[in-house]
């Protein structure tokens, strides 16, 4: 059976630039979206934290607004609900073998961008599943937690590599760029990423080789199927 590992961030917050705590954590179309693909394509599916710690759903995610509509939220909201045992008890990062899937997946929302984005141990799973054709997908602001990757020479594994990740365009939005210690799209850029971003808000996906990328909530289900078309 093939197998697919979700990495959720732990993080309940994310610290803005003057100090104070944003409340945040993974957005819940990221998960809901994707893991409901996998699911009705019969894959082993796996949820796992830092420290598997129980994932934050950030509340904005559920609402209305965020979803097109209080019908799309509530779908959301109940598909959630229906994996929540799963959810409740993560397996530790710290414990998987990245060789073991098929697939590694990084839903977004701001948590990784505390968490993620700094957590070597993330780093090195990536790059393990990068080298051995595992295949990666990061969404919206997942991609953060591609930052901290390194090769034993100090080299960003994902250099020259095509992809997108959530734009300076929808985080200025979206009201918290002015207030973010750093840009996603910045980072990814300085650190070599051949980075490109459509429309805000808009559906856009980009593969290269076994990486895997989407900008935004609305790829969440589009960066699923491709994946499922890949292999």
């Amino acid at each position: 059976m093939s197998s697919v590992l979700f990495v959720l961030t732990g993080a309940d917050h994310w610290t803005l630039n003057d100090g104070t705590a944003h409340p945040t954590g993974f957005w819940a179309e990221e998960l809901a979206a994707p893991h409901r693909v996998f699911s009705q394509a019969g894959f082993d599916i796996t949820i796992a934290t830092p420290g598997g710690v129980a994932p934050t759903v950030d509340s904005v995610s559920l609402t209305a607004e965020s979803n097109g509509d209080q019908d799309q939220a509530d779908a959301v909201a109940s598909y959630l609900a229906a994996i929540d045992e799963t959810l409740r008890i993560p397996a530790r990062l710290e414990d998987v073998v990245p060789t073991s899937y098929d697939v590694i997946f990084y839903p977004g929302g701001h948590g990784p961008m505390e968490d993620l984005a700094v957590d070597e141990t993330s780093g090195r799973l990536l790059t393990s599943a990068l080298d051995s054709g595992t295949q990666v997908a990061v969404l919206c602001h997942a991609p953060a937690a591609l930052l901290p990757a390194r090769r034993e020479d100090g080299s960003w594994p994902f250099a020259g590599y095509r992809m997108t990740g959530f734009s300076n365009a929808e985080e200025t939005q979206a009201g918290l760029a002015d207030k973010a210690p750093w840009l996603l799209e910045d980072r990814l850029v300085e650190l070599g990423a051949d980075y490109t971003a459509a429309e805000a808000w808009s559906v856009h996906t980009v593969h290269d080789r076994n990486l895997h990328t989407g900008q935004n909530p609305a790829s969440s289900e589009q960066l699923a199927r491709e994946i499922l078309e890949t292999l």
